[in-house]
Protein backbone atom coordinates (compact mmCIF):
# COMPACT_ATOMS: atom_id res chain seq x y z
CA UNK A 1 0.00 0.00 0.00
CA UNK A 2 1.05 3.20 -0.66
CA UNK A 3 1.63 6.06 2.13
CA UNK A 4 -1.39 7.91 1.35
CA UNK A 5 -3.53 4.68 1.17
CA UNK A 6 -1.63 3.72 4.71
CA UNK A 7 -2.66 6.81 6.08
CA UNK A 8 -6.44 7.03 4.94
CA UNK A 9 -6.47 3.46 6.22
CA UNK A 10 -5.42 4.39 9.59
CA UNK A 11 -7.93 7.22 9.70
CA UNK A 12 -10.43 4.67 9.44
CA UNK A 13 -9.24 2.93 12.65
CA UNK A 14 -9.39 4.51 16.50
CA UNK A 15 -5.96 3.86 18.30
CA UNK A 16 -4.17 2.46 15.53
CA UNK A 17 -0.86 3.93 14.10
CA UNK A 18 1.93 2.92 11.74
CA UNK A 19 5.12 1.85 13.64
CA UNK A 20 8.00 0.11 12.41
CA UNK A 21 6.23 -1.01 9.00
CA UNK A 22 3.43 -2.34 10.91
CA UNK A 23 0.06 -1.12 12.32
CA UNK A 24 -0.20 -1.46 16.06
CA UNK A 25 -2.94 -0.61 18.46
CA UNK A 26 -2.55 -1.76 22.47
CA UNK A 27 -5.68 -2.87 23.77
CA UNK A 28 -5.98 -2.19 28.25
CA UNK A 29 -7.99 -4.54 30.20
CA UNK A 30 -9.10 -4.71 33.88
CA UNK A 31 -7.50 -8.17 34.42
CA UNK A 32 -5.45 -11.12 33.01
CA UNK A 33 -8.90 -13.09 32.27
CA UNK A 34 -10.28 -9.97 30.37
CA UNK A 35 -7.03 -10.02 28.54
CA UNK A 36 -6.84 -13.43 27.72
CA UNK A 37 -10.64 -13.11 26.88
CA UNK A 38 -9.33 -10.90 24.07
CA UNK A 39 -6.08 -12.74 22.85
CA UNK A 40 -8.32 -16.22 22.23
CA UNK A 41 -11.03 -14.44 19.98
CA UNK A 42 -8.41 -12.40 17.98
CA UNK A 43 -6.65 -15.75 17.18
CA UNK A 44 -9.90 -17.12 16.01
CA UNK A 45 -10.39 -14.49 14.11
CA UNK A 46 -6.80 -14.30 12.51
CA UNK A 47 -6.97 -18.21 11.90
CA UNK A 48 -10.32 -17.37 9.98
CA UNK A 49 -8.62 -15.04 7.99
CA UNK A 50 -5.79 -17.01 7.48
CA UNK A 51 -3.57 -13.25 9.11
CA UNK A 52 -2.01 -13.89 11.84
CA UNK A 53 -0.50 -10.31 14.16
CA UNK A 54 2.38 -10.15 16.23
CA UNK A 55 0.94 -10.11 19.89
CA UNK A 56 2.60 -8.45 23.16
CA UNK A 57 0.14 -10.21 25.74
CA UNK A 58 0.67 -8.50 29.20
CA UNK A 59 -1.10 -8.80 32.58
CA UNK A 60 -3.73 -6.16 31.45
CA UNK A 61 -3.03 -5.19 28.46
CA UNK A 62 -2.43 -6.70 24.48
CA UNK A 63 -0.15 -4.91 21.87
CA UNK A 64 -1.66 -6.40 18.48
CA UNK A 65 0.48 -5.22 15.44
CA UNK A 66 -0.31 -6.20 11.95
CA UNK A 67 1.94 -6.66 8.51
CA UNK A 68 1.69 -8.29 5.46
CA UNK A 69 4.83 -10.34 4.99
CA UNK A 70 4.37 -12.12 1.72
CA UNK A 71 4.26 -8.30 0.03
CA UNK A 72 6.83 -6.55 2.63
CA UNK A 73 4.66 -4.21 4.04
CA UNK A 74 1.26 -3.10 5.08
CA UNK A 75 -1.64 -4.63 2.97
CA UNK A 76 -5.43 -3.97 2.87
CA UNK A 77 -5.41 -7.41 4.61
CA UNK A 78 -3.78 -5.65 7.87
CA UNK A 79 -6.81 -2.95 7.67
CA UNK A 80 -9.74 -5.89 7.70
CA UNK A 81 -8.44 -7.30 10.54
CA UNK A 82 -7.63 -4.64 12.52
CA UNK A 83 -11.16 -3.36 12.17
CA UNK A 84 -12.08 -6.73 13.16
CA UNK A 85 -10.06 -6.67 16.32
CA UNK A 86 -11.87 -3.32 17.08
CA UNK A 87 -15.02 -4.99 16.57
CA UNK A 88 -14.67 -7.72 19.35
CA UNK A 89 -14.75 -5.08 21.45
CA UNK A 90 -17.83 -3.49 20.26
Amino acid sequence: MSADAIETGLRQLSGWALKEGAIEKTYTFDNYHRTLAFVNALAWIAHAEDHHPDLLVKYGSCQVRFNTHSVGGISINDFICAAKADALLG
